[in-house]
């Protein structure tokens, strides 16, 4: 024993030497490339002068980057995180000037802007170097493991022995992709997770599900987060009773639908207690924050998002490597844009502008963040971590569900599980690991691109209103653009004019939630029902049931309380759905239901319009610029997955459908339970808004009665005036 342990200590002190020689020799070589970068005097030295300067300067860069950055991220958590992501280079810099100052050695100096080049390439050759030796010994991770459990469980209470839970949402991979994926072997980690050919006994079970009519992120994780997503029509919508246009990746609309949701179920969240919200549009109650919309907006110290960032940026090789990958990701994203312009593909939406910084972003930075925060979250031995990843769901939009840009997504998503699975094996306690989705993608070319025309468009010609000549292009819905501007702090509706509250106009407000399309009429300050809008524009609804791209319309009626429109004047009563579905029957199981389930909101549009669809090859017609899209009925876009451990309890009984956001809340509050987590807070502590006064965020636990009150009672509710703990 006492040998191998020798041995482990020579491996480490020769790979440190090596990476120490490397960086000399790094040192040395931009020396001689860079002008402004020298390590001798101006008279000159010898050649080893020179080579002892590099060598103490690039000992002394090494131990200033492991004693004193950290404590330089952590004095800078309060900035953005992409301001903090570029500053890292700038402070990188600056220790390389002070390492050149301290060397004794020689005259060796850089001229500032030259200090962060060197900083940036020492810092990525010494990290590729460590890890190039490192990557073929297992004991090596392994200990690497090990210290950081051993240090965050000696910064942190002891934890309980019960099991904790990890859900991991892979945002838009649908059930169907998520099989082909695995039948391609594009994702070995959740075939070996399944039993798929020769990788042993299952361990998880995969379930789909079925989505609300509102088949987008900001519905969906409502109700799996906060138990409720009761007034959420779509994806974007405007709100009579408020008089302004909500969205869902706003940062002040996500913060009011939590405050509903809340209000509504009259409970904290599913992470209420002892949990941690890591990259999502909403909090679910929980107290350790990284990368959450609903609480971006907000001012003050205690609200700032910024969990998580001193986890990854504390170490500056992260930096240099993300900034490395955020490049080439934006330049794999602009050659794929080319070569499928050049082949003529089809379908295809524009991919210039900006989109190739939002693609990196979401596929790298947002990602490395995220995982990374979990990573901290399993070491301290947190009972319950949910985190959303948006790559997939960024990337399907612009190149399609099914397209190879897309499958290299999903591979580098199934490696970050790995990750997450390893270190889960050295967590403080045990880990169950769940991977779900929010909702699928339905592939198919755009209403524009088909028509020549938007869905806006045709409700002005069915209006009897001016057309513009040359239709406008809709903005896309994505989520990682939101998270873009909640990483900068950026106001969601800063610039962007079809966001700013409409004045009380005759003319419609026509929206669009991918396939989904809602029409309001602002100056009417009820919902209308059939009979008001034909009195008002005899054309319109028969203009938009008789078009070849819309499927059916829903609209209110004074008759039957509402009816849904089809082609050649179908108008199916909502009671009679079941026995008639009518130009619902193309839609699917549970079509009515979903539809019945939104009449009933009392912020639905005057017209819900849903895209034409074919069940042969599922493709729809999204009223927004994407080739991948999901927000309403019809396709892939509502049966996305969920892959749980065979150790929780099925989540619906042989037979039976999983069906909606709120059902999903159910099923995982129900395993929470099972696993003897999260723990009923104390009475009278709200699990949110008096975290701040426990310790680590961690409530005091009940007895074994906790079960009972888990199962379907409301937790303690946070008071919606104070905000989400934020650490």
């Amino acid at each position: 024993m006492r040998a191998g342990r020798w041995r482990r200590v020579a491996g480490q002190v020769g790979r440190s030497i090596a990476v120490w020689a490397v960086s000399t020799v790094t040192m040395l070589v931009l020396a001689g490339l860079l002008p402004d970068f020298q390590l001798q005097s101006a008279d000159g030295d010898s050649a080893t002068r020179i080579a002892v300067t590099a060598a103490l300067g690039a000992g002394a860069f090494g131990l200033l980057s492991a004693l004193v950055w950290p404590l330089l991220v952590r004095l800078l958590l309060l900035v953005p995180a992409l301001v903090l992501g570029l500053l890292v280079f700038f402070l990188n810099g600056s220790l390389l000037l002070v390492a050149l100052r301290i060397n004794p050695s020689g005259d060796s100096e850089a001229a500032p802007e030259t200090a962060v080049i060197v900083a940036a390439v020492m810092s990525a050759v010494a990290s590729a170097t460590g890890a190039a030796l490192a990557v073929r010994d297992d004991d090596a991770y392994r200990r690497r493991l090990y210290r950081l459990a051993d240090r965050r469980r000696r910064a942190n209470p002891p934890c309980p022995a019960t099991p904790g839970t990890v859900f991991l949402q892979l945002d838009g991979v649908g059930h169907d992709v998520l099989l082909d994926a695995v039948g391609k072997g594009l994702m070995p980690t959740v075939a070996r997770l399944l039993g798929t050919g020769d990788a042993g006994p299952p361990t998880h079970r995969l379930t789909e599900w079925r989505t609300d009519w509102s088949s987008q992120t900001g519905a969906s994780q409502l109700g799996i987060l906060h138990g409720s997503n009761h007034g959420v029509p779509a994806f974007r919508w405007y709100d009579k009773r408020r008089g302004e246009i909500m969205v869902c990746n706003r940062p002040s609309s996500a913060a009011e639908l939590q405050r509903r949701a809340v209000e509504h179920t009259r409970d904290g969240g599913l992470l209420s207690a002892d949990g941690a919200s890591r990259g999502n549009l909403f909090s679910g109650g929980a107290g350790e924050l990284a990368l959450v919309l609903s609480v971006s907006a907000r001012r003050g110290r205690e609200h700032r998002s910024r969990a998580g960032y001193f986890a990854y940026f504390s170490d500056p090789a992260n930096a240099v490597r993300t900034a490395l990958s955020f490049v080439a990701e934006a330049g794999r994203e602009i050659g794929q844009s080319v070569r499928a312009r050049l082949r003529g593909q089809r379908p295809r939406v524009s991919r210039g502008g900006l989109y190739p910084l939002v693609r990196a972003f979401a596929t790298v930075v947002e990602r490395d963040v995220v995982v990374a925060a979990v990573m901290g979250d399993m070491l301290a031995g947190r009972t319950a971590v949910y985190a959303d990843l948006v790559a997939y769901d960024e990337v399907a939009h612009h190149s399609g569900p099914a397209s190879r840009d897309a499958e290299k997504v999903l591979q580098r998503l199934d490696r970050s599980l790995a990750l997450i699975e390893k270190v889960a094996e050295h967590a403080p306690r045990p880990y169950r690991i769940v991977v779900l989705s929010d909702h699928g993608q339905s592939p198919g070319e755009t209403f524009r691109a088909r028509y020549g025309l938007t869905l806006a468009d045709l409700v002005r010609a069915g209006c009897g209103l001016p057309v513009p000549r040359r239709a406008r292009r809709t903005r896309s819905g994505a989520e990682a653009r939101a998270a873009v501007r909640a990483a900068l702090r950026r106001p969601v509706e800063e610039g962007r004019e079809e966001y700013r509250t409409p004045g009380r106009s005759s003319e419609p407000i026509v929206l669009a939630s991918g396939n989904l399309g809602l029409v309001s009429f602002p100056d009417v300050p009820h919902r209308m029902t059939k009979e008001e809008i034909d009195a008002r524009h005899p054309a319109l609804l028969t203009t938009l049931a008789n078009h070849p791209g819309i499927g059916f319309l829903l609209v209110a009626s004074e008759e039957h309380g509402g009816v849904v429109l089809g082609a050649r004047g179908a108008e199916i009563p909502l009671d009679r759905l079941d026995d008639d579905p009518g130009p619902l029957a193309a839609f699917g199981p549970g079509a009515a239901d979903a539809v019945r389930r939104t009449h009933g909101f009392p912020n639905t549009p005057d017209i819900m319009v849903n895209s034409f669809h074919d069940p042969a090859d599922g493709e729809v017609l999204a009223f927004e610029e994407q080739i991948g899209s999901h927000g309403g009925l019809g396709g892939a876009q509502g049966r996305p997955f969920l892959l749980s451990p065979l150790v929780c309890s099925p989540p619906v009984d042989d037979g039976a459908d999983l069906v909606g956001a709120e059902q999903v809340h159910r099923v995982l509050r129900r395993w929470l339970r099972e696993a003897d987590g999260p723990q009923v807070p104390l009475s009278g502590v709200s699990p949110v808004a008096d975290a701040a006064s426990l310790d680590d965020s961690r409530p005091a636990l009940l007895d074994d009665s906790r079960s009972a009150a888990l199962d379907g009672a409301p937790f303690a509710v946070p008071d919606p005036t104070v905000p989400d703990k934020s650490v």
